[in-house]
């Protein structure tokens, strides 16, 4: 019998996503999403009419995928966590074009199915960071998948950066804050021989300091306003200054493991500390 995940990806290889289901879902959160969180986009234009095309942004909140949906008139198909397709969400989410992928490791039937989509035409969002990295002053460093798929078909690279999304909510309502999202102009996936690795060159040179220069510019927009007071001198302006530079030059990270795995790891570590304190405290007892 087929599990959950196999089923998903058949759906999104044969069927793809449901008009209708995308149209409703899409009419309602264009509403909530931009009303609420004043949504600002620009670039818009960098997204091919139509033909394949490879959307790279970076990921802070596990709204961003809609966001970028609302962004841009075409249907967009992305790749998302296997375990939500474990739950009740299942249906909608292959539905509305998700298809799940294997975080943490090579998912051979993810990139297929991508391989799939773009050779239809399509376009699906991939985000290199392999998972949500919550500093806001921070970008994870990407992995190469989104570059061996472009190297693959041939589709072009649009990169993407959205700001407003990261510490998104303050328990179980979200914060009212705004969401910028910008889109840059397509990277040719042609192959160069600065790196031996060409999908490595294509995102790590070209496609993610791209991304990062503008999550930057986007971050540093709502403080120009007390950079003019910083050039001006007013009160508390210095301090402006350091903190208008300080977002423009977002944080590089290193690879960020997925949010189980780092659950897992900060529950062994607690496990490894109540263990050592327990034997200090026999061994002092004796």
């Amino acid at each position: 019998m087929a599990t959950a995940a196999e089923k998903a990806q058949a759906y999104a290889r044969e069927r793809g996503v449901s008009r209708r289901v995308y149209g409703l879902v899409r009419f309602l959160a264009a509403g909530v999403l931009r009303g609420w969180f004043r949504v600002r986009v620009s670039g818009a234009e960098h997204v091919p009419e139509q033909g394949a095309a490879i959307i790279v942004p970076n990921h802070k909140n596990f709204l961003d995928p809609f966001f970028v949906g609302l962004a841009t008139h075409r249907h967009v198909r992305y790749m998302a966590k296997v375990e939500l397709f474990k739950g009740p969400l299942a249906w909608l989410f292959s539905r509305l074009g998700a298809f799940p992928v294997r975080r943490g490791e090579a998912d051979a039937e993810a990139l297929a199915t991508a391989r799939s989509i773009l050779a239809d035409g399509g376009v699906v969002v991939v985000f290199p960071e392999g998972t949500r990295v919550e500093e806001p002053d921070a970008l994870g460093s990407p992995h190469h998948g989104a570059g061996r798929l472009a190297l693959d078909t041939g589709a072009p690279i649009v990169p993407a950066a959205i700001t407003g999304t990261a510490h998104l909510w303050r328990g179980a309502i979200p914060r009212a804050k705004r969401v910028q999202l910008a889109f840059l102009p397509p990277v040719s996936p042609e192959a160069t021989a600065t790196r031996p690795d060409p999908a490595m060159e294509l995102i790590d040179d070209r496609v993610w300091p791209a991304v990062r220069q503008e999550y930057g510019r986007l971050r540093a927009t709502p403080g120009l306003i007390a950079a003019g007071l910083a050039a001006l001198g007013v009160g508390g302006g210095l301090l402006a200054k350091r903190r208008l530079e300080a977002r423009r030059n977002p944080r590089l990270l290193g690879k960020i493991e997925p949010r189980r795995l780092r659950r897992r790891d900060k529950r062994s570590e607690l496990q490894r500390r109540l263990h050592a304190r327990r034997s200090k405290s026999l061994i002092r007892r004796r």
